[in-house]
């Protein structure tokens, strides 16, 4: 596997990504930079299919025989909105400080290999490269635009390829993702679950009323939403530990003034947890929390709910193949296996509700993801000692596929979804 043949293309490719970062939905140039490269190294022998706007699936093509399972291997085209960085886009603050472009790097680096070779390796299965849009959770007021014209139908880029049936004939995922964490040796990661998370969007009416004058004629709405994030606060003592659970409450732009008692005033949190039903369990809290602190100070409370991403369970059994490969790659110095969940997210966790999924996450970055100081460190690692190791493991993993793969519906996706949302789950976010 002489990957090492590919840096330098690589290596000017996630430059490249780097000085272009955008936003979800918006992967124009990014999406672009990925069909040439399949078309330069593959055109004869892979097959692209468009989605979602700037998602791509390409194909390899299935080995003779009989139906096979079909594998694919998911890389992330979006950026994250991070305004402080020094690299951000000045117009949308988007830059890849998640390390996306690696990930669609480390994808490119197997297939431009597997297409170098004069006949497809026969790994026991069928192949894909899954390019997807979307996967932060952010630039929400665009999406809702496209998802208002009908443009979309989710906010998140996996949920929205698995409706338009994308992974149907997947039978496995493989995702990739940087690690947020400065390891001194080569260091991967595999079994690592992640929390869930929703959105309540809390608005509170009162009654203006001059703030001098006749502040006795008013009921505050910034004192309801003062009241609810203090019981947010208080109420952190009665949940569980071991639910990974976190909230983070946001009092948006108003149009306050200070010689007027508000009348109205939205308060935005997320809330994340490893374990489903207890979210489930924790935003009917925050409804009665919000419902109790209108009602005490005169007011009233309007609720609404956003699911965000599901937990994502990473699938042990497929996930031995990585481990045997770390076995037999020796750039590769440390494994971190099953660290326990954490309460980051992401939209893995609604695919791997369809399938097993896993997610292979790499060291090779400095600084704190997300912020203003990350960026790429270790390119040896990330362009050519990661795409080596999933190469090997790609090749152990026939061994380690269930016979039958588990598989849920879309239909049961949505259901799911709706159960925390209400009876729009066609639209909502995912």
């Amino acid at each position: 596997m002489p990957y090492q043949d590919h840096f330098e293309e690589l290596d000017g490719l996630v430059d490249d990504l780097w000085a272009h970062p955008e936003l979800g939905y918006a992967e124009h140039y990014t999406s672009a930079r990925v069909a040439e490269f399949v078309q330069r190294h593959g055109s004869d022998r892979a097959t692209v299919t468009p989605f979602a706007i700037t998602g791509l699936r390409v194909d390899l093509p299935p080995v003779a025989g009989p139906k096979r399972h079909r594998v694919a291997v998911v890389a992330e085209l979006d950026a994250v909105i991070s305004p402080a960085h020094p690299d951000a886009d000045p117009a949308t603050g988007a830059v890849h400080a998640c390390g996306h472009h690696t990930q669609v790097a480390i994808a490119l680096a197997v297939f431009a290999e597997l297409m170098a070779a004069d006949q497809l390796p026969d790994f026991g299965y069928d192949l894909s490269f899954v390019f997807v849009p979307a996967e932060e959770f952010v630039d929400l007021d665009h999406r809702a635009r496209l998802r208002a014209d009908g443009v979309i139908s989710w906010f998140g880029g996996k949920p929205e390829a698995m409706q338009l049936g994308v992974f149907d004939d997947i039978d496995a995922a493989i995702c990739l993702h940087a690690i947020g964490e400065e390891f001194e040796r080569p260091t991967v990661e595999i079994n690592c679950d992640l929390a869930g998370f929703l959105y309540k969007y809390v608005t509170f009416h009162g009654r203006a009323s001059h703030a001098g004058f006749d502040p006795f004629s008013g009921n505050n709405a910034y004192s309801m939403a003062t009241l609810f994030t203090t019981a947010l606060g208080l109420a952190r003592q009665q949940l569980r530990e071991d639910a990974c659970v976190r909230m983070n409450p946001v009092i948006g732009q108003t149009s306050m003034t200070t010689n007027v008692v508000p009348h109205e005033v939205r308060v935005g949190t997320d809330l994340r947890s490893i374990d489903l039903d207890y979210l489930h369990e924790v935003a009917g809290r925050i409804d009665q929390a919000a419902e109790g602190s209108a009602h005490a100070l005169g007011g009233s409370a309007e609720i609404r709910t956003e699911m965000g991403y599901l937990p994502f369970f990473q699938d042990r059994q497929i996930n031995r193949a990585f481990a045997e490969a770390f076995e037999v790659t020796d750039e590769i110095t440390d494994l971190i296996d099953d660290r326990g969940a954490i309460a980051a997210a992401g939209d893995a966790g609604d695919l791997s509700y369809l399938i097993p999924t896993v997610q292979l996450s790499y060291g090779g970055f400095a600084g704190t993801i997300h912020g203003r100081d990350f960026r790429l460190v270790d390119r040896q690692t990330v362009l050519v000692s990661v795409p080596k190791l999933l190469h090997a493991a790609l090749e152990r993993l026939a061994d380690h596929l269930p016979a039958e793969p588990r598989r849920r519906s879309f239909a049961q996706y949505r259901e799911l979804i709706a159960s925390f949302t209400g009876e729009s789950s066609q639209r909502v976010v995912s």
